[in-house]
């Protein structure tokens, strides 16, 4: 697919395994429309799951390129520059869409720097934000105003962020979308599942009656594991005699400190790392309730899986959590820092009865639905459809030039 129409698309991302977690049904989209894609990331550093085989097998070109996670390692990312734009060159890319904030960045100069390339653009998150250090400000914020003229399209996925990049200067006929999200697979995620709550623990080990907390995400400072496990001593005080369990699936460069904690707290036998799990919504099935610690949230997506099936959800507040938590609703939001907040919210789950457990998991999913995948798609579609418009005028001009040479 994409042979002979001339329409070649490039997902650009910081970590090997992005495209696989978030940008699936993009990619459905883009082939539907007769695209060929491509995907360009660290491929040595796979923070998400990710088969290449099976990408392969579902028509996605795979280009590993030495992007580093940090914008201040300019000498490997400059490196990084050159690969995409020989791989855009070389491909004959007409589309780029990039991803997190290094891709981002390295996605647009190099659209910038080969002509005729459209350039889309989400934001998961902008590093600046209210409440974020002056430095996130300073640094972050003058780096994608300035960014974002060499844009065609913005798409952020909450309000603030939305409000943020209506304010910039894009390229001339540029949009600012604001989706919900990646797109929820509210089948995947279903309450249905929740009726093998039992059959899953016994697999998973876990006592029938003990409490049992799960968190999704990668294993990094933002997200903010290592502040949860400190408070399982507490909750477990708390919530005497039930014993409680903590199961954390993700991976990532904090996981050797994150299993020091563990081992320092003597917690072995109570918290536990999964690492990547394809079947993430079996531990969701099971778990009595969802902990989101993170520090900074664009949306979060694991949050909303878990709201899905029906679990209830103790979140930080951030700017991503209050597009749609509403305490004591859905579940019950806490102060970042406040560790009486998040102990007192999983407190409160603990001892609700099993109707208002019940009612919880209907609002919970209530949310969720607002985040479904359909949403997501009928703005996604919009976007390459305004997009592609441009591109394939482009594509069919450039016919006209070789023919007239002939």
């Amino acid at each position: 697919m994409g042979e002979g129409t001339g329409r070649k698309a490039l997902f650009i991302a910081t970590v090997g395994g992005f495209i696989t977690q978030f940008e699936m049904n993009n990619v459905r989209i883009l082939r539907q429309m007769g695209y060929e894609v491509h995907s360009a990331a660290n491929l040595r550093e796979p923070v998400y799951c990710m088969k290449e085989g099976e990408l392969e097998k579902q028509g996605i070109l795979l280009h590993h390129v030495d992007i580093a996670k940090s914008p201040f390692l300019w000498r490997q990312n400059l490196r990084a520059l050159r690969q995409i734009c020989r791989i855009i060159r070389e491909e004959g890319i007409t589309l780029i869409h990039c991803h997190t904030p290094v891709g981002g960045v390295l996605g647009r100069l190099a659209g910038i720097r080969c002509s005729g390339v459209k350039v889309v653009y989400t934001a998961h998150g902008f590093h600046f934000y209210k409440g974020a250090p002056w430095r996130n400000w300073l640094f972050y914020y003058t780096v994608e105003r300035l960014l974002a003229r060499l844009t065609d399209c913005i798409i952020t996925v909450n309000r603030e962020d939305y409000g943020e990049a209506c304010g910039f200067w894009l390229r001339e006929g540029g949009m600012v979308y604001r989706i919900p999200g990646e797109g929820l697979d509210l089948e995947r995620f279903s309450l249905r599942l929740r009726k093998g709550r039992d059959r899953l623990r016994r697999e998973l080990g876990i006592p029938g009656d003990a409490f049992f907390l799960v968190s999704v995400g990668e294993l990094s400072g933002n997200k903010n594991h290592k502040a949860a496990i400190s408070l399982i001593p507490e909750l477990q005080k708390r919530l005497f005699p039930a014993k409680v369990y903590y199961g954390i699936c993700g991976d990532g460069f904090c996981r050797s400190e994150l299993e020091g904690e563990i081992l320092r707290l003597g917690l072995e036998g109570q918290v536990r790392i999964y690492g990547h799990r394809p079947d993430v919504e079996e531990f969701l099935a099971c778990a009595d309730c969802f902990l989101f610690p993170s520090i900074r949230e664009g949306l979060g997506m694991a949050a909303l899986e878990a709201l899905a099936m029906g679990v209830p959800v103790v979140a930080s507040d951030n700017r991503g959590t209050r597009e749609y938590m509403q305490d004591g609703v859905n579940g019950f939001v806490y102060r970042l820092g406040d560790a009486e907040g998040l102990i007192r919210g999983v407190e409160r789950v603990s001892r609700m009865t099993a109707g208002e457990l019940e009612a919880m998991g209907l609002e919970g999913r209530r949310t969720a639905e607002r985040f479904g995948l359909g949403h997501t798609d009928r703005i996604m579609r919009d976007v390459y459809r305004r997009v592609c418009r441009e591109v394939c005028s482009a594509v069919e001009d450039s016919g006209k030039v070789r023919q007239g040479n002939r």
